[in-house]
């Protein structure tokens, strides 16, 4: 999966993120339930995409940067957020264009998991939080990978691809599987804290038609992990 691969896709993915299961009734929402009180905090939405988080962070009163590696992601996130707002094409793999402690929290939903090393991407992240800032992740669950893929190794640290249907649009998503032990070990040594660890139920207003047959309301499923991280 390469950057030109969201270009292509964008306008697809953003009306899949509006409304479907994963991003608009279960990602965000989670997201948003760690974040918490955020009125007046500087917060940056690493790999923003069309900007739907970062707008529901604005909303509830944060001072909200974002960034993403797609030029086209950053185009629907301009036309969501305003011309005048601070959303830029960055790289997480590469250095970020922001001040050290330049922020309060960082949000990084869904992001993550699409790359093989995580020491500089937490390191950059770590240095541009605030000691004592948040960082809050939701990546694809690790023991989801186990379940899925039952002959993999789940210790290894592994590369896969799936196809997904966004907006009639099917895709390839490639991804980077790696345990639980591996993350921790990542968030330790680029000088982050775990604080929380969630695995939340979709939220209470899903509509009932967009959840996994078999799922009933409130009701937890192997997805997502969300973690909240404190910069130390």
């Amino acid at each position: 999966m390469t950057t030109a691969d969201y270009d292509r896709f964008a306008e697809a993915y953003a009306v899949e993120n509006e409304t479907g299961l994963f991003n608009a009734h279960y990602a965000r929402p989670a997201v948003l339930d760690l974040a918490g009180e955020v009125s007046g905090r500087r917060i940056l939405d690493a790999g923003c995409g069309s900007g739907p988080l970062a707008a529901a962070l604005r909303d509830r009163g944060a001072v909200v940067t974002g960034f993403d590696a797609s030029a086209a992601m950053v185009d629907l996130a301009r036309r969501r957020l305003g011309e005048d707002a601070d959303v830029r094409v960055a790289d997480l793999a590469a250095p970020l264009p922001y001040a050290d402690a330049a922020f309060d929290d960082v949000v990084a939903s869904l992001v993550l998991h699409y790359l093989e090393d995580w020491s500089g991407p937490l390191a950059e992240l770590r240095r541009v939080l605030e000691p004592g800032g948040r960082l809050i992740l939701a990546v694809n669950h690790p023991a989801a990978y186990a379940i899925v893929y039952p002959e993999a190794d789940y210790f290894a640290t592994t590369r896969y691809s799936e196809d997904y249907n966004f907006d009639g649009q099917t895709v390839w998503l490639t991804f980077w599987h790696r345990p639980l032990h591996a993350m921790a070990d990542a968030f330790a040594a680029a000088g982050f804290r775990i604080a929380t660890i969630s695995e939340p139920p979709p939220a209470p207003d899903t509509p009932p038609e967009v959840l996994p047959p078999g799922l009933e309301e409130g009701q937890s499923f192997m997805c997502f992990l969300f973690f909240v991280l404190e910069a130390v």
